[in-house]
């Protein structure tokens, strides 16, 4: 009997859709090599990078516009926090947000520290008002439950939609902690916090495996910000897109919002429907 030699590397890239074949991210093409490079070696080095001054004024208000409406509760709980308000599943409510999702550098980003079919796992939208206290520190992908040291298994943005300051909430890093073990950070950690101080219209991009958490708001002023969170494509997300955005609304979405909202396999067969693609549900809803 001949043995089969092919890896498990091999049968991951097998191409099982019929209609809907995988295409390459030409994210990469679209941003300055030497700029990616920089950011690739911030994120090794500290575990995040900012990318100043990314949106305009008119994005801005325009996204503005669209969140603001929005935010009509505050949140549940000392994590959520009692004085911010959030809007979970924006691509529900609002297509205002989605460009920021395919952002190249973002996107550039995604593709260099993920895996191929990595997914959305939250996009909403935090305010934090005044009064609000420090969110507790935490990782993003902690609910995965992998020992670290390990690989990210996610990253995620936070979109400044107004300025972030040390005094209306700035999201407090620890450099360097996305290379923890199994550690929480004790009072010498807690000494080289660092506010992501950034104007309006920046990003921060992070390893789900940094330290890290919302800022207190001891100004006068609210905070607004988009928050993206992704992970790898065996993952599961924390918002279940596919029962919370109708798929009429994922079909007026790009084909890049598409394959992030779950409308994508992960090769060769997680995430199928009855065997086949899943955009195939999208069929009745773009003819």
């Amino acid at each position: 009997m001949v043995q089969d030699k092919r890896t498990v590397e091999d049968y991951a890239n097998i191409e099982t859709a019929g209609k809907y074949k995988k295409s390459r991210s030409d994210a990469a093409d679209q941003v300055d090599p030497e700029l990616l490079e920089q950011h690739m070696a911030s994120l090794e080095q500290l575990g995040y990078v900012v990318l100043q001054n990314v949106l305009d004024q008119q994005v801005l208000t325009e996204i503005k516009a669209a969140v603001e409406p929005l935010l009509d509760y505050k949140g549940r709980n000392f994590f959520e926090g009692r004085l911010t308000q959030r809007v979970y599943s924006l691509v529900a409510k609002t297509f205002a947000c989605n460009q920021l999702l395919e952002h190249p550098m973002i996107v550039a980003l995604l593709d260099s520290v993920m895996r191929p079919d990595y997914l959305l796992s939250q996009l909403q939208a935090i305010n934090i008002l005044p009064g609000e206290k420090q969110q507790p520190l935490h990782y993003d992908d902690s609910f995965y439950e992998i020992d670290r040291p390990r690989p990210p298994m996610g990253a995620a943005t936070i979109w400044a939609i107004d300025d972030f300051t040390a005094e209306n909430a700035a999201t407090v890093l620890l450099p360097g902690s996305h290379k923890w073990g199994q550690k929480s950070p004790d009072e010498t950690d807690l000494k080289q916090l660092r506010v992501c101080e950034m104007p309006a219209g920046s990003v921060v991009f992070f390893l789900g495996t940094l330290w890290h958490g919302g800022g207190a708001n001891t100004s006068d002023r609210r905070r607004l910000a988009v928050t993206a969170q992704y992970c790898q494509g065996f993952c599961r997300p924390q918002d279940n897109f596919c029962l919370s955005v109708p798929p009429e609304r994922v079909a007026q979405c790009s084909e890049t919002v598409k394959r992030l909202l779950g409308y994508s396999v992960y090769g060769p067969f997680m995430g199928m429907v009855d065997g086949r693609h899943p955009k195939r549900l999208l069929e009745p809803y773009m003819e």
